[in-house]
């Protein structure tokens, strides 16, 4: 039996091979910007053991209260681990009894946030990825299912998503009418 050593070059493309497959998949399409964010984003918290550990909104508001390069850093922490935990670990949201809408509206704002905060080229990135937010986590369900992960969310959950993606709701669910806006009751 030969063993294998993934250079940083090979993992990226292999990452990068399976974002690529689940933005076909889920129908749920990223422009290069995006998707190297993403593939970037999942190699530095491969190994985050702390991820699950975390109360995204106590840390979203004490990012508000510092100041400078801690606060971009802090923000940008908050949106990349409600987009991951969101969309590759879903499980421990409904562990907690946290809804989909949490990491969507937290993370999402994290970003927004982190944007007003950064200076010209970076805050276009991240007014970007605050836009994108809901497609991200789609695509990053859809690496899930790919990687042999159960269905990844439960249909309120994917109900919340589509409303936050309407691109989504011809994937999620084939022939089916879902509610729209003004039944926030739902979410």
């Amino acid at each position: 039996m030969t063993a294998t050593i993934l250079t940083e070059p090979a993992a990226t493309a292999l990452w990068h091979d399976l974002v690529r497959e689940a933005q076909q998949r889920g129908r749920a399409p990223l422009d290069d910007e995006l998707e190297s964010y993403l593939v970037f984003l999942l190699m530095r918290h491969l190994r985050d053991a702390r991820l699950g550990e975390r109360v995204f909104a106590i840390d979203y508001l004490s990012a508000l209260e510092d100041r400078g390069a801690l606060q971009r850093e802090e923000l940008r922490d908050v949106g990349d681990r409600c987009l991951l935990i969101a969309g590759l670990y879903p499980q421990q949201a409904q562990r907690r009894l946290v809804s989909m809408r949490y990491f969507l509206d937290v993370g999402s704002r994290a970003y927004g946030d982190l944007a007003d905060a950064a200076r010209a080229a970076a805050a276009q990135l991240y007014r970007h990825l605050a836009a994108a937010f809901a497609r991200m986590v789609r695509v990053l369900v859809e690496v899930r299912r790919l990687s042999g992960g159960s269905d990844a969310i439960d249909p309120l959950s994917r109900h919340v998503l589509c409303l936050a993606d309407p691109a989504g709701i011809a994937h999620e669910f084939p022939g089916a009418i879902v509610l729209g806006a003004g039944n926030d009751h739902l979410q």
